[in-house]
C-alpha cells in the first residue's frame, strides 16, 4: 500500500505536516524529495577558486544601486 505524507526534517526527526493514522511500530519507507535544486560541490580546488573568482566579479559589476529601497524583514515576509 502506497500512500504519500508530507514531512520537514528537523534535529534529526521527519515532522508530519498533515494527519496520518498509523499504528505504533510501523516501519515506512521515506523517499526524499528536495523542495529546492542544489548543485553538486565543486570538489576540485582550482574550479573552486574559478568559480568563486567569476562570482565575485560578476557581483562588482552588478552592485546594489544607492538609491535601492531598503527593506525590513517585516515588509520581505509579508503576506498578500
Amino acid at each position: 500500500m502506497t500512500q504519500s505524507l508530507r514531512a520537514i526534517y528537523r534535529n534529526g526527526a521527519f515532522i508530519p505536516q498533515t494527519a496520518f493514522e498509523l499504528p505504533e511500530g510501523t516501519e515506512v519507507e521515506l523517499l526524499v524529495q528536495a523542495s529546492q535544486i542544489t548543485s553538486p560541490p565543486i570538489a576540485d580546488v582550482a574550479a573552486k577558486r574559478q568559480f568563486l573568482r567569476a562570482l565575485v566579479e560578476r557581483m562588482q559589476q552588478n552592485p546594489i544601486p544607492l538609491n535601492a529601497p531598503y527593506f525590513t524583514r517585516d515588509s520581505l515576509h509579508e503576506r498578500r
